[in-house]
C-alpha cells in the first residue's frame, strides 16, 4: 500500500456539485490541497467537468447542457473563504458567511440564473466574483496562446499589481485623443457646409427671438381663450349674481337691501334677550359677507370688460406659439435651449480658423497624455516581459526542452486602447532550428509544454485554484513524466485541478478521481467516483491502455506511483 506525504497547500474549491448537466444526472466532486487529478475513458464526460467549471465562470450558457427529460441543469462551486479573499470579496459576501457558494441554473428552455453566496447576480457579477478564485485554463488556451491578444494579456498579467491602472489610464487617453479628432473632424465638415449651416441657424435663431416665448405663455392664454370664448355666459352669470344681491341703490328687493332694512329692526332689540343676540351678530357677519360678495361679482364683471386684446388676437398668438413648439421641441424651455444651440452655433461657424486651432491644440495635448500611458505601459511590459520569459524557460527546462529559447518581444504599434505595443512570443525550440513566433514553430505538445511554463511562470496568488484542462494534449513518453512533475512543481504552492490522460500526470495526485460513464438500455449516465490506494493502480493501468490482469503493466503502474512517492514533494523530477 503506497502512503504519499501530502504537503501544506492552501485549500480554495472545495467541492464542485452538478446536476443534470449532459450526461451527468447528479455528481459530487471534493478537492482537497495540492494536486487534484481527474481522468477516464475517452467520452465519458471530461469536458462536462470543464464545462461545469466554465459556466461558474460566468460563461455562455446552452440549452444543449441540460440533460435530456430535466427541467434544468445546476452547477454549485462551494469555496473555503481566506482572510484575504474575504477582503477582496468585500461587499459581496455576508459578514458570518464560513464558505462561498457560486451556482449557476440553467432551464431546459435556455434561461439562466446566478447565484453568488445565495443572492441571485448577473453572469458579469458571477464572472468577477469566481475569477478571484479560479484560474481556468481550457484546451482552448492552446490555440488562443498564438494570438497576439492572448500573448499581451499574459505580459499584463505579469507587470504587477498597478498594470490596471495603467491599462485604465491608456484607455482613458485613447478615448479622449479619438474624441478630439472626431471633433475636428465634425468641424471639418461642417465647415463645408457652412454657408448653409449659418442660414438655417440664424433664421431659426431670429424666428425664435421674433416670437419670443415666454415660459408659462402659452397655459396663461389657453386660460385666456376659453375666457373670451364664454365671455357673455361668464358676464351675465356675475351680474345676475351682483343684482342678486343689490340691484340698484333705489331698488329695495335685493338681498343686500332687504338684509339691510332686517339689520335696523335686529339691532334694536339687541341686549334685550341675550338668547337672541348671537343670532344678531351672525345676521350682521352675514350682511357684511353678502356686502363683499357684491362687490367682488362687480370687480369680476369690470375685468372682463378690460380683458386684454380680442379672441382673435389670442387665437393667433397660441398659434405661433405652437407652430414653435412644434419646431423646435415642444416645451418652451427646449425652445429657448435650441435657440442658444443656433447661438452657439452662430459664434461657433462665425469663426472656423480660431476654432480649429483650438481643437487642434487639444487634439495635441490628448495625443501628449496618450502617448505617456503608453510609454508607461511599454516600460512596465518590457520589464514583466523580461522577468516572465526568464521563468518560462526554467520551467521548459524542467519539461524536457532544455535547449529551447524563448523570449518575448515587446514592439512599438499603432497606438490603441491598450497602448502601442505588439507583443510576440517568440520560441527556438532547439539549437540550430530558427527562433520565430511560436504559432509557426511549436507543435501541439510544445504549446501545451509553453502553456503551463506560462502558468508556473506568471505565478498568482495561493488563494487562487488554477484549473487546467488538456493541457497535456500532444504529449506522451518522457515529456509526460517531465509535464507530471512541473504540474505537482505548481501544485506545492496552490491548490490545481488537472484534467488529463496521462498515466504518468495521475500518478503524481494528491487527490484523484474519475469520471465512469455507464451505459444503461434507455439512458446514459455520468458519474465521479473519487480513487484510493488500489483503484489508483487499477485506473493507472487502463490509463496505459492495458487490461486489469496484465502484470507488466501492474507493475509499470505501481512503479509510476513509487516514483512519484520518491519524489520530494513540489521538486520536479531531474533538478
Amino acid at each position: 500500500m503506497f502512503v504519499r506525504r501530502v504537503r501544506y497547500n492552501p485549500l480554495v474549491l472545495l467541492e464542485l456539485r452538478v446536476e443534470n448537466l449532459v450526461l451527468i444526472e447528479r455528481a459530487e466532486l471534493r478537492l482537497g490541497p495540492g494536486l487534484n487529478v481527474i481522468t477516464g475513458e475517452t467520452g465519458a464526460g471530461k469536458t462536462m467537468l470543464a464545462s461545469a467549471l466554465d459556466l461558474l465562470l460566468g460563461g455562455r450558457s446552452k440549452q444543449s447542457l441540460v440533460r435530456t427529460g430535466a427541467s434544468e441543469a445546476y452547477v454549485e462551486g462551494v469555496f473555503e473563504l481566506s482572510d484575504a479573499l474575504r477582503k477582496a470579496l468585500d461587499d459581496r459576501i455576508p459578514s458570518d458567511a464560513e464558505e462561498l457558494v457560486l451556482a449557476r441554473r440553467i432551464t431546459a428552455e435556455g434561461r439562466t440564473r446566478a447565484y453568488v453566496a445565495g443572492r441571485t447576480a448577473t453572469a458579469t457579477e458571477l464572472r468577477e466574483t469566481a475569477e478571484l478564485l479560479i484560474a481556468f485554463t481550457g484546451q482552448h488556451e492552446h490555440r488562443r496562446l498564438v494570438e497576439p491578444r492572448a500573448q499581451l494579456e499574459l505580459v499584463d498579467a505579469a507587470a504587477g499589481p498597478s498594470q490596471p491602472a495603467r491599462l485604465a489610464a491608456a484607455a482613458a487617453a485613447h478615448d479622449a485623443v479619438r474624441e478630439a479628432q472626431l471633433r475636428l473632424t465634425e468641424l471639418d465638415e461642417r465647415a463645408a457646409e457652412r454657408e448653409r449651416q449659418v442660414d438655417v441657424a440664424r433664421y431659426e435663431l431670429e424666428e425664435i427671438e421674433r416670437i419670443a416665448p415666454q415660459p408659462g405663455e402659452a397655459e396663461e392664454l389657453t386660460g385666456q381663450r376659453e375666457r373670451l370664448r364664454h365671455l357673455e355666459k361668464l358676464r351675465a352669470a356675475a351680474a345676475a349674481g351682483a343684482e342678486s344681491i343689490d340691484a340698484d341703490e333705489a331698488d329695495a328687493r335685493g338681498i343686500g337691501s332687504l338684509s339691510a332694512s332686517a339689520l335696523v329692526e335686529l339691532e334694536a332689540a339687541e341686549r334685550v334677550d341675550e338668547t337672541l343676540d348671537p343670532l344678531i351678530e351672525r345676521y350682521r357677519s352675514a350682511s357684511i359677507e353678502l356686502a363683499d360678495l357684491a362687490m367682488e361679482f362687480r370687480s369680476y364683471l369690470a375685468d372682463l370688460d378690460g380683458e386684454p386684446g380680442g379672441l382673435e388676437t389670442v387665437e393667433v398668438r397660441l398659434a405661433e406659439l405652437d407652430r414653435a413648439l412644434r419646431k423646435y421641441g415642444g416645451t418652451t424651455e427646449a425652445v429657448l435651449a435650441h435657440a442658444e444651440s443656433c447661438q452657439a452655433l452662430l459664434e461657433e461657424l462665425g469663426d472656423v480658423d480660431a476654432t480649429r486651432e483650438r481643437l487642434t491644440d487639444e487634439l495635441g495635448r490628448a495625443e501628449g497624455v496618450r502617448d505617456k500611458a503608453a510609454a508607461a505601459l511599454t516600460k512596465a511590459r518590457k520589464s514583466a516581459a523580461k522577468s516572465l520569459a526568464a521563468g518560462v524557460r526554467e520551467r521548459l527546462a524542467r519539461l524536457a526542452m532544455e535547449a529551447a529559447d524563448f523570449e518575448i518581444a515587446v514592439n512599438p504599434a499603432a497606438p490603441g486602447p491598450m497602448g502601442s505595443d505588439a507583443v510576440e512570443f517568440v520560441l527556438q525550440a532547439n539549437p540550430g532550428a530558427p527562433a520565430a513566433p511560436i504559432r509557426d514553430v511549436a507543435s501541439g505538445g510544445e504549446l501545451s509544454r509553453v502553456l503551463l511554463a506560462l502558468v508556473g511562470a506568471a505565478g498568482g496568488g495561493a488563494e487562487t485554484t488554477y484549473v487546467l484542462d488538456e493541457i497535456d494534449a500532444g504529449i506522451g513518453g518522457r515529456t509526460a513524466a517531465a509535464l507530471g512533475a512541473e504540474l505537482q512543481h505548481l501544485a506545492s504552492g496552490r491548490q490545481v485541478l488537472c484534467i488529463t490522460h496521462l498515466p504518468q500526470v495521475a500518478a503524481l495526485a494528491d487527490h484523484h478521481s474519475t469520471i465512469v460513464k455507464e451505459v444503461g438500455k434507455t439512458d446514459t449516465r455520468t458519474t465521479i467516483r473519487p480513487l484510493a490506494g488500489d483503484a489508483v493502480t487499477a485506473e493507472l493501468v487502463r490509463m496505459l491502455g492495458a487490461e486489469d490482469d496484465d502484470t507488466a503493466a501492474l507493475q509499470h503502474a505501481e512503479g509510476l506511483r513509487a516514483a512519484a512517492i520518491r519524489t520530494p514533494a513540489g521538486s520536479p523530477a531531474g533538478s
